[in-house]
């Protein structure tokens, strides 16, 4: 018999947001003629922050973009970046800028996180 295990919040958010990109439609019917796609992430918090880039593969890729908050003891906590990257695409932008507050909360005070993105793009004549 095995034995029975509580499933940690954390992994009970990932497998939520990893069913909601599952379900999502994929960028490549949603964008057709998008060749690449590439974000540079950028979050800060009042003490500091970190940056990272992310890559697409556009034929895998779901027209979803969340991105978690790195702090680790926020509840609830991401960046849903999808309006502001698909409206960019859609209008076949090769840059664009945007950022989001996270919505989270640590114990009883907001997540005073913010993301910031520059994306590039291209696409098929």
């Amino acid at each position: 018999m095995m034995p029975h295990r509580k499933t940690s919040p954390a992994a009970l958010r990932f497998a939520e947001r990893r069913q909601r990109e599952n379900d999502a439609p994929k960028l490549s019917t949603q964008v057709p003629t998008l060749t690449r796609l590439q974000l540079e992430i950028e979050e800060q918090s009042g003490v500091g922050g970190s940056k990272h880039i992310r890559r697409f593969v556009i034929e895998h890729a779901p027209a979803l973009f969340l991105v978690a908050c790195g702090d680790e003891r926020c509840i609830d906590g991401e960046h849903d970046l999808t309006t502001g990257v698909m409206h960019a695409l859609r209008a076949h932008e090769k840059s664009f800028r945007g950022s989001d507050e996270c919505r989270g909360s640590i114990g009883p005070s907001a997540c005073l996180r913010v993301l910031h993105f520059d994306g590039t793009a291209e696409y098929r004549e």
